[in-house]
């Protein structure tokens, strides 16, 4: 990533803690540590078994049943909450920590919660649709975290953001500048890559669909967003 959020100084008018933002958080990270702690030959099946593997949702494979811990359509929700190593998980955190509060602020708690989780699941289906014969487990917040973009471009696009650019030099750049440029290079390296490992086109979907459902979701308050 050419930049890494740091801070922005957007106040919360209607939230005075995001308690859903800090237990996405909190719930990603305590997952993580699990993760380490678990065997690798038992570490593999809970990536399998959690991981949403676009095959088994359009019925072109099937997990046998020592592998399957939950229904396929339910991974579309488990998956959001494992990671494949640290740096995914940081990247995924640093912006959640740094947008989520604010879109939180906008749309309530529970909005909030089943707004991530519904951008996430999108992101997943994006996914399922570019390569639905797939049978790599997709695991990762980077689809929900999309949408949380998308909607605090949406709503505070004036805001300025504190980023590290290129990883050393911190500047504060808007914020419409920041998400626009984070989800052209989405678009960019889905169209040109070669790494076709990392799901581009599920982190399209979770930004826009983050973007149309902070228009709907969004509270009623002249001071709740821009």
């Amino acid at each position: 990533m050419p930049f890494i959020p740091l801070h922005d100084k957007t106040p919360r008018v209607l939230v005075k803690v995001p308690w859903v933002t800090w237990g996405l958080i909190i719930a990603c990270v305590m997952i993580y540590l699990l993760e380490l702690d678990i065997a690798p030959g038992e570490l593999q099946r809970f990536m399998i078994g959690l991981g949403m593997i676009p095959a088994t949702l359009t019925g072109q494979a099937e997990l046998s049943a020592d592998l399957t811990l939950v229904p396929p359509v339910a991974t579309l929700v488990t998956h959001q909450f494992l990671h494949g190593g640290v740096l995914h998980l940081g990247f995924n955190m640093a912006y959640l920590w740094v947008f989520g509060d604010n879109v939180e602020d906008a749309l309530g708690h529970a909005h909030f919660a089943l707004f991530y989780l519904a951008c996430g699941a999108v992101a997943g289906l994006a996914h399922v649709a570019v390569a639905p014969d797939a049978t790599a487990p997709l695991v990762g917040a980077s689809g929900a975290v999309a949408g949380v973009l998308g909607a605090y471009l949406v709503l505070h696009p004036d805001a300025r953001v504190l980023v590290l650019a290129l990883n050393r030099f911190p500047v504060r750049l808007p914020a419409r500048w920041l998400l626009a440029g984070w989800v052209a290079w989405q678009i960019g390296a889905a169209l040109l890559a070669e790494d076709r490992a990392v799901a581009w086109w599920a982190h399209v979907a979770g930004f826009l669909a983050g973007a149309l459902l902070a228009l709907g979701m969004r509270r009623v308050s002249p001071d709740a967003f821009e």
